[in-house]
């Protein structure tokens, strides 16, 4: 347009700046140096006129260059990155049946600078009618109210009043709550979080495990949840997805989000369920049932395992001892110890399973093959003895291990040899973690071979000198149930991303033990455990028999250490049972370890009427078929 002006250029403008600027340096200067005398004047115009320099080209090179760095970092001295909490995976069972979830909650919070900052204002203009402790007063009482079963009073009063400039005041409120007391307070501001849930208590606790967003600390917030014990803790990368991150803008010192600032906004990624092996009916049973048995018997403690006898899936693992994720606090550490597959014992007569399957793989022996045995056999400058006192007699292959004879036991452990007899054992699993998947899992132990002593295989075939946890033992006779191949046993069938898809396991690894024919014989041996004969005739444990049903199994009872001599207990036992259900097509393998029950009750020495009610309702719950017919009464003692 004709007569304006055009715009000067922002470089122009700056120049022009630039100009006045030095001008005005340089008649400030000139009026002072003026005032200087003698030779002393001409000094300090040289030096005045270096500063000029140096300073006017500081001030071009930070506006010229420096400009948008500086403007960067006053930016950054502004920005907080905030975290967007993942919503944390479910645990389910087999079934779907939740057995760990999270729920969207809370944690109110309130930057007390700022707060005694408006407050103490206040305080001068209502001549301190109203200040900043008539306020917290009020806040506390109205909190408190809201929420009785989280804090009081007194406590609000207390972090209102820290020397901090800022507190969180109580966490896990529902956000309906939440919502009410930030609107009625706008000093109080809320921050997401997350609340753990375990719908089922005790059930499978020591499975599940914990997860929390907060330690030891209740002042340390977390901003996911993560797991502390059991699968939360052992898969806590699929189940904590992945954090999101939100960028704002604080007021400088005291840190207070400025409305309308959040950019960057990043979504958090969810996290996967855990789909388990579990039956959460089934588990709720066998914790039952083994505590009230722990109970009757008197004993210090106890553990169970339910295998597939096919699949190696755990149905059920259970402690006598137990705790309420939902009340971590009133939890022991014996409670929250797994003992099922972190503390190792010496399992005694169950172990015999190795030398009757290697004396079977072997040729040694058949299971009618008669044997004369004695009541007592020396091994090295050990002498081991039958638990009940006879001279020599003739037993059946199948008497030895349904009377469960140590000297019969040793009698054919010595034909078949202490190498081959490591390498079935080793094939069994003795002395290595089972991959079950559950943190702590103990591989037990089995003496390395240059450490032996003459009297070592003395105890090695009948469970004495070596330890092992109750889900070792059980995958023993789940691969004899399963035609001779041991199947690892595993706990978490699958993942379930957030969009649906479900993402199985890793197929589980397998070791072939024996061949199908030796471990077939074996199964049909021990159905002699559990029969009821005329004489000497019956097994040891007819009280695990099932009626209409064909169960194989096996006793135990190991003498435990006497810890402050160092020598076997002749009071202290473990006793222990393992059983397959039924034997003519296993579906089920059962575990059972008793420590130290009382051996004087009638129930105390045995655990084969435990594992007599665990596979009644387990052939109740699952339906299984009868056995197509009744195992026979076979010889055991023979004259």
């Amino acid at each position: 347009m004709a007569g304006k002006r055009p715009a000067p250029s922002r470089r122009g403008g700056s120049s022009r700046r630039k100009k006045r600027a030095k001008a005005s340096l340089r008649t400030r200067a000139g009026n002072a140096l003026r005032n200087l005398p003698g030779n002393r004047y001409g000094t300090a115009c040289v030096v005045l006129v270096l500063i000029l320099v140096v300073a006017g080209l500081k001030l071009i090179y930070v506006q010229a260059f420096q400009a948008e760095a500086l403007s960067a970092r006053a930016e950054r001295q502004r920005a907080t990155v905030i975290d967007i909490p993942a919503q944390r995976g479910s645990i389910v069972d087999r079934n779907g049946t939740e057995l760990a979830f999270s729920v969207k909650t809370y944690t109110l919070q309130v930057n007390l600078r700022q707060m005694r900052k408006t407050w103490a204002q206040v305080a001068k203009q209502t001549k301190n009618e109203q200040n900043f402790q008539t306020r917290v007063a009020e806040i506390a009482e109205y909190m408190a109210a809201m929420l009785p079963d989280k804090t009081t009073e007194a406590d609000l009063l207390k972090r209102f009043n820290k020397p901090a400039p800022f507190t969180f005041l109580v966490d896990n409120v529902e956000p309906s709550v939440a919502e009410q007391i930030t609107s009625r307070y706008p000093e109080i501001a809320a921050e997401e979080r997350a609340l753990r849930e375990y719908p089922g208590g005790t059930l499978a606790s020591n499975v599940v495990g914990y997860a929390n967003w907060r330690m030891d600390d209740p002042d340390v917030a977390k901003h996911n949840l993560h797991g502390l014990i059991g699968l939360e803790s052992a898969r806590d990368n699929d189940l904590a997805g992945k954090p999101g991150r939100r960028l704002v803008d604080t007021g400088e010192g005291d840190n207070v989000v400025i409305p309308g600032t959040e950019r960057d906004i990043q979504p958090a990624v969810p996290g996967s369920d855990l789909e388990l092996t579990l039956d959460s009916d089934l588990q709720y049973d066998l914790q039952r049932r083994l505590s009230e048995y722990v109970k009757e018997t008197n004993a210090k403690g106890g553990s169970a395992v339910i295998l597939d006898a096919k699949t190696g899936e755990v149905y059920a693992l259970a402690n006598d001892k137990t705790f309420d994720p939902n009340n971590l606090s009133e939890a022991s550490e014996a409670e929250l110890n797994n003992r099922a597959v972190t503390t190792p014992y010496e399992p005694g007569s169950v172990n015999k399973v190795i030398t009757a399957a290697a004396a079977i793989e072997h040729g040694i022996t058949t299971p009618k093959s008669v044997h004369q045995v004695p009541g007592q056999i020396q091994i090295a400058d050990r002498t081991v003895r039958d638990a009940w006192p006879h001279g020599t007699q003739g037993f059946t292959t199948t008497g030895i291990f349904a009377k469960s004879s140590n000297v019969g036991t040793l009698m054919l452990a010595q034909k078949v040899g202490e190498e081959r007899w490591l390498d079935i054992a080793k094939k069994f699993g003795l002395g290595q973690r089972t991959g079950i998947g559950l943190p702590g899992e103990s591989p037990g132990r089995v003496p390395p071979r240059n450490q032996w002593s003459g009297s070592t295989f003395g105890n090695l075939p009948i469970g004495q000198g070596l330890s092992m946890t109750v889900v070792q033992m059980a995958g023993m006779y789940q691969a004899i149930a399963n035609g001779g191949v041991r199947v690892e046993p595993r706990i978490v069938r699958a993942t379930v991303k957030p969009d649906g898809t479900r993402v199985p396991e890793p197929a589980p690894g397998k070791t072939r033990v024996v061949s199908k024919r030796t471990a077939d014989t074996v199964l049909r041996m021990l159905r002699a455990t559990t029969q009821e004969g005329e004489g000497q005739n019956s097994g040891t444990a007819p009280t695990a028999a099932l009626a209409g049903y064909q169960i194989s199994g096996k006793t135990g009872t190991a003498q435990q250490i006497n810890p402050a001599t160092g020598a076997y207990s002749q009071s202290k036992y473990n006793i222990t049972f393992a059983g397959i259900l039924p034997a003519d097509n296993p579906r089920f393998v059962v575990g059972i370890m008793l420590d130290a029950p009382d051996t004087t009750l009638p129930q105390g020495h045995s655990a084969a009427p435990l594992f007599h009610d665990i596979a009644s309702y387990l052939a109740q719950k699952y339906e299984i078929p009868l056995s197509k017919r009744k195992a026979p009464v076979v010889p055991l003692v023979v004259d």
